[in-house]
């Protein structure tokens, strides 16, 4: 009779978790594919990776000669090492200038994953995200013709490119941005909730499964949903006013802004466009306030076609700390990456420029 009545619980146990695992892809939420093939056909669509261009496209990655002072590569504001973040509220970038508008580096890793790149989503892939912060002059600062005479002026990328491409292959901005982004399509992070997604019952315990449905029936999934759990454009402060809104210059656009991912959230802080959030339990109580808890049409375009009488929700302590349970299992595994050895600078190779 008692085994009877362990296989019973067991039983129900199994329905209980198949019944969320349904609820949350029903809702919009999918899992990174434990099938490479699978998972290849989402980020490498185009059949681009291979080996060599994944390795060059590191050593691009980490090469502060990308930038016009010879200081700044791309890991400065996206650090592989730190959640694929700086860890600063606002990206600093040449000359040690501040973002003009108060903006906050997102996340390298799983970006593969977004539909949109940039805050206000004006980029569409990462080939083209990555042109922008190398010229941008809060950034790095490099004119696509230094950058183009920089890299060809070391004989060891020439001939890495060549390999990687054919002797044909110009090397300029966009052969660099792109190979860049080979590299970074790479870095997918899958985690227990993945597993748990993708049918291992016991990967969550009872507490972030608790998170996880807190999390589906608030409606934070209304906006972070897909395998990135966030990544495309979505109106702001539905419900109520974002407390650091005047920090930065972005709000006054559209109110439109890219939902930032939720994978690896605890490594990332602070949070928000304007980095003025750094503890995880403060960011949930704000985007109850301002964000969740109505019956929106996500399918708007702005905030003037929703219509609706938007109702903040304020979450209890309990529900906040459980929220956080379910996000840690977002945390990922990371791929291993070893720091690379750069090719020699030449005689030819122009002196950074700090001006």
């Amino acid at each position: 009779m008692k085994i009877i009545k362990i296989v019973l619980l067991f039983s129900i146990s199994l329905t209980a978790n198949n019944s969320l695992i349904e609820k949350a892809k029903t809702l919009g939420l999918k899992a990174i594919p434990q099938d490479k093939k699978e998972l290849a056909k989402i980020i490498d669509p185009k059949g681009v990776i291979t080996p060599l261009r994944v390795e060059l496209g590191k050593k691009l990655y980490f090469d502060p000669r990308l930038s016009k002072s010879s200081l700044i590569s791309c890991n400065w504001c996206h650090n592989l090492g730190l959640g694929g973040v700086d860890g600063v509220s606002t990206a600093i970038g040449h000359g040690w200038a501040k973002n003009p508008h108060a903006l906050n580096s997102p996340t390298v890793y799983n970006a593969v994953f977004a539909k949109r790149q940039f805050w206000d989503g004006h980029s569409l892939s990462l080939e083209d995200q990555a042109e922008g912060p190398i010229q941008a002059q809060p950034e790095m600062a490099i004119s696509p013709e230094m950058l183009k005479e920089r890299i060809t002026s070391i004989p060891e990328y020439v001939e890495e490119f060549k390999k990687a491409y054919d002797e044909n292959l110009t090397i300029n901005l966009k052969s660099i941005a792109s190979t860049i982004a080979i590299f970074e399509r790479t870095l997918v992070t899958p985690s227990k909730f993945d597993d748990f997604l993708n049918g291992d019952e016991s990967a969550l315990n009872k507490e972030e499964q608790e998170g996880l449905e807190i999390f589906l029936d608030k409606g934070c999934v209304a906006c972070h949903q897909g395998i990135a759990l966030g990544g495309e454009l979505r109106p702001f402060e539905l419900a109520g006013e974002y407390k650091f809104r005047d920090v930065g210059d972005f709000l006054k656009k559209d109110m439109m802004v890219k939902v930032p991912t939720l994978r690896n959230v605890t490594l990332t802080a602070p949070y928000f466009h304007n980095g003025q959030v750094w503890e995880l339990s403060e960011a949930i109580k704000e985007m109850g306030r301002i964000q969740v808890g109505y019956k929106a049409n996500m399918n708007a375009t702005n905030k003037k076609d929703l219509n609706l009488k938007l109702m903040p929700i304020t979450f209890k302590e309990q529900e906040v700390e459980k929220i956080i349970k379910f996000f840690k299992t977002l945390d990922g595994r990371k791929p291993k990456i070893d720091y690379p050895q750069l090719p020699r600078s030449q005689d030819s190779t122009s002196h950074p420029d700090d001006k």
